[in-house]
């Protein structure tokens, strides 16, 4: 049997302009002169000489010498990447900043950071982003994804893919040196990622999957590159990935499904060519049986095509990949990767540069500020956890986008990660040359290490760590009720006049220790306590999150702030993920269960879904907003994992609550506001 893809046209061609003059932007060129919807207005390159060579073969009206003017071509709606892959992240950004619908040949980026950074800029743009992986474009992947979802070879189990060729070494080449991304896995392992990836979603009712698990080894040559490489994921529903990729080797090229029921065989599922073969498929005690796919234009057209549509209807037509796909990809990528033991310098953090080439507060930037006794900075009202990240591109990524938005305190601690998030938030602090600007908080004396001794001990490798001379804010991680205040604030001051810390305080005291604490300090005229750090929330600590964590967001807390106007630095503002996943039968997050739910929570989520609809923002928001809304100053840490979870979090700063609101909000009859 045979399957016709149905044509759609667009009365007004999108006008193309293409960055980079390679041999992949002249591949995309012949393919929009085959579309049905695009034209070539402008190309870009670094030098007239490219420029006009590439626009004289394709017929191309404008030529640009340099990328910048490309991007400042008035007449040109979408441009297509074709440079080496360390130049799609800067590009892909300042493409969606001067408002040009971006389509990025593959690899979107060289790491998962930097991807997150290009699909945000798109969405905050509010352009198309789309991987140009133009198989995912093609009419047979559209078939096999409908095939699968059909069930007709039953439940999948186990997918192989491949995609590797044998090319004669050249460790100036771009498939062989590590300074432009080369090795097979970003080269052509990313198709058999994303088909496999695919395959996945489409077996268990999602456009996509992600792989929970990613085991892999390769061969990594003389350049550093990978040369041939396997690696096997594990997705949700059982089902196996063996994915295969080289440079340095002839691979099969192929894909083959296998189900309880059956197999599905893809003789070309990179290129599509109806000649090399068709879908096969082998189901047990029925006749084998093929589809063929007869395309009506050429690969890249289809490409062009499916970005055309995608822009007409304002999101990527899937199978396309999405920038949330590409995303999922990226990760899968870098995991496969470290596993193989590849790395680039964009990686490094001597050789890592933000993706914007310098890095500066964004004109656009929502932040809002506060001051903190005993510090002259101004402090970000929202303020970076760091503990969570395990690489310097990932972590570095984070923060250049945090810092972009105009934060500028970031919260570390001495056993986060063992000491791992000091010393990446160090050397980005060095690499970006902002220390001086930055506002650093660092926590130390955690249970058992909580006295004199250890405070002091850990101090000093905290700064070794961070490789800073001071920090700006220090906070003792926990109390320790057995040493008299006294001696906690006599070595927090001695601390403070040798210039290693400024401000100071506790994280996790009662407020009757902290108020013991000042009244001591004024009493032998030293400095007292600036800044606690308990939870402070709309939803109600049920059970603490951790052993020692204290709460202040009960009435009396809230009018002890009030009344001392003593800043808060409130961690799980918004009681890590509450009024985001917080339902009655979602039961899966044991210590979501265990710590926020109850009968006056879920009240409160309620009044916050009932009054973010009324705001036209999100209950998250509302739940943030509660806590920066306070007439005591509260700054809230946030803990993002990802750079969509800062900006979800950055929304918080434009809403505004009356105090009635906030009073309604809490279940309470009174407000303590005046």
């Amino acid at each position: 049997m045979s399957f016709q893809s149905s044509r759609s046209f667009s009365s007004q061609p999108l006008r193309w302009g293409i960055l980079g003059t390679g041999s992949i932007a002249k591949t995309f060129a012949r393919g929009v002169r085959d579309s049905q919807t695009g034209t070539l207005v402008a190309v870009g390159s670094r030098s007239q000489e490219s420029a006009d060579q590439f626009a004289n073969e394709f017929e191309i009206p404008s030529r640009h010498a340099s990328y910048e003017a490309l991007l400042a071509d008035a007449d040109v709606e979408a441009i297509y990447i074709a440079t080496p892959h360390p130049l799609h992240a800067q590009w892909a950004v300042k493409i969606a900043e001067a408002g040009k619908h971006i389509l990025c040949e593959k690899p979107l980026t060289l790491t998962h950071g930097e991807a997150m950074q290009v699909v945000q800029a798109a969405q905050n743009a509010g352009v198309i982003l789309m991987e140009a992986f133009m198989y995912r474009c093609h009419p047979q992947t559209a078939k096999l994804v409908e095939l699968v979802q059909s069930g007709i070879i039953g439940d999948v189990q186990f997918i192989q893919a491949s995609f590797g060729f044998r090319a004669g070494f050249n460790p100036n080449s771009r498939l062989y040196n590590n300074e432009l991304g080369g090795g097979g896995i970003l080269d052509v392992g990313c198709y058999a990622v994303s088909m496999s990836r695919l395959i996945a979603g489409a077996a268990t009712g999602q456009g996509f999957a992600e792989p929970l698990k990613v085991v892999a080894q390769g061969r990594v040559g003389e350049s550093g590159v990978d040369e041939v490489a396997a690696a096997t994921l594990s997705f949700p529903g059982g089902i196996t990935a063996q994915v295969s990729t080289a440079v340095a080797v002839n691979l099969e090229n192929t894909v083959r499904i296998f189900g309880t029921e059956g197999q599905l065989f893809v003789p070309s599922p990179w290129m599509c060519r109806p000649t090399d073969g068709a879908i096969k498929i082998i189901v047990s005690g029925k006749e084998n049986r093929e589809i063929v796919i007869e395309a009506d234009r050429s690969l890249y057209a289809y490409e062009a095509d499916i970005f055309a549509q995608s822009v007409a209807q304002g999101s990527v037509v899937a199978p396309a990949m999405s920038g949330a796909d590409a995303l999922g990809n990226m990760k899968a990528l870098d995991e496969w990767r470290k596993a193989v033991g590849v790395s680039y310098p964009a990686e490094k953090a001597d050789s890592n540069k933000p993706v914007r080439g310098e890095l500066e507060k964004q004109k656009s930037a929502p932040m809002i500020y506060g001051q903190v006794a005993n510090l002259e900075k101004s402090v970000s009202r929202l303020v970076m956890g760091c503990d969570n990240q395990t690489t310097f591109a990932h972590g570095a990524a984070m923060w250049d986008d945090f810092w972009e938005q105009g934060g500028n305190c970031f919260d570390t601690g001495y056993i986060y990660g063992g000491g791992t998030q000091e010393r990446l938030l160090g050397q980005w602090l060095k690499n970006r040359g902002v220390r001086d600007e930055a506002v650093i908080i660092g926590k130390g004396a955690h249970t058992p290490h909580c006295n004199p001794e250890a405070l002091s001990r850990q101090l000093l490798e905290t700064l070794d760590r961070l490789g800073v001379s001071g920090l700006d804010i220090y906070m003792m991680h926990r109390d320790n009720l057995q040493i008299p205040v006294g001696e906690f604030v006599d070595v927090l001051n001695q601390h403070r006049q040798a210039g290693r810390i400024r401000a100071f305080g506790g994280s996790n005291w009662s407020l009757e220790r902290v108020e013991a604490a000042n009244d001591y300090a004024k009493q032998h005229n030293l400095q007292g306590f600036s800044v606690v750090s308990n939870n402070f929330s709309l939803a109600r600590m049920v059970d603490p999150v951790w052993g020692g964590c204290i709460s202040a967001s009960d009435p009396a807390s809230r009018k002890w702030l009030q009344e001392h106007q003593l800043a808060l630095f409130s961690w799980s503002s918004q009681a890590r993920g509450f009024f985001v996943r917080g339902a009655r039968d979602f039961t899966a997050d044991e210590e979501l269960v265990r710590c926020w739910y109850s009968d006056d929570n879920f009240a409160r989520l309620e009044r916050a879904k009932e009054l973010a609809a009324r705001k036209n923002t999100s209950p998250i928001n509302i739940a943030a907003a509660y806590v920066l809304n306070q007439l005591s100053p509260i700054f809230a840490l946030i803990g993002p994992r990802q750079i969509n979870e800062t900006h979800s979090s950055m929304a918080s700063l434009a809403v505004t609550l009356t105090p009635e609101e906030r009073v309604w909000l809490n279940l309470e009859s009174d407000s303590l506001e005046s």
